[in-house]
C-alpha cells in the first residue's frame, strides 16, 4: 500500500475519503506489475547486445500523473468518495516523471497493456472481493515497516533484520 494509487484506492474504499498528504502537485509514474513483468520477459528475450548493462524505465506514454490527478481517477472509480487534504498537506519534494521512450525504441515488441484507470478498477474489484478493512491496510499485515517492527517485537528478527533461528 505504499504505492500512491493502491494507497488512495484503499483509503477511499475503507473510509469514503481520498486523503492527500501533500498538496497534490508532485508527479508519479503509474505502471502495473503485469507490465513490469512483460518488460522483464522482453529483456530476457532480446538480443544481449541490445540490453546488456542497460537501464530501462518501464511505463506507458502518458502514465505520469500529478497526485491530485490520481485522486480524481480514484474518485471516478469508487462511488461517493470525496477528496480531502491532510491539515498539514504541503509540497512534497519527491516528484518524478518517468520517460519510458528508451524501452519502446529498443524493444518495440514490448507493449504495456495497463493504464491507471484500468489498474484502479482492478484494485476496486479486489478490495470489494476480499472486503479489505482500514485496520488491515493500515496495520502490520500490509505495511512493510510496521510488519518488520512486529517481527522485531515478537523476537522473530534480530536487530540486523535476520531471522532468528531458535
Amino acid at each position: 500500500f505504499d504505492i500512491v494509487l493502491n494507497n488512495l484506492m484503499a483509503w477511499a474504499y475503507t473510509t469514503g475519503k481520498i486523503l492527500l498528504k501533500s498538496d497534490g502537485t508532485p508527479w508519479r509514474p503509474i505502471v502495473h506489475i503485469e507490465d513490469i513483468s512483460r518488460a522483464f520477459l522482453a529483456v530476457l528475450q532480446a538480443p544481449r547486445e541490445l540490453v546488456h548493462n542497460q537501464a530501462f524505465n518501464v511505463g506507458r506514454p502518458g502514465e505520469n500523473y500529478r497526485i491530485r490527478e490520481i485522486a480524481e481517477i480514484v474518485k471516478e472509480t469508487i462511488p461517493n468518495c470525496t477528496i480531502e487534504y491532510a491539515s498539514d498537506a504541503g509540497p512534497d519534494k519527491r516528484c518524478y516523471c518517468v520517460d519510458a521512450r528508451k524501452i519502446h525504441h529498443t524493444l518495440p515488441e514490448f507493449q504495456p497493456q495497463w493504464t491507471a484507470r484500468q489498474g484502479a478498477k482492478q484494485l476496486y474489484d479486489a478490495y470489494r472481493q476480499i472486503g479489505i478493512t482500514l485496520d488491515e491496510f493500515e496495520g502490520p499485515k500490509y505495511k512493510r515497516i510496521d510488519h518488520l517492527k512486529m517481527l522485531l517485537s515478537e523476537g522473530l528478527l534480530d536487530e540486523s533484520l535476520h531471522w532468528r533461528h531458535n
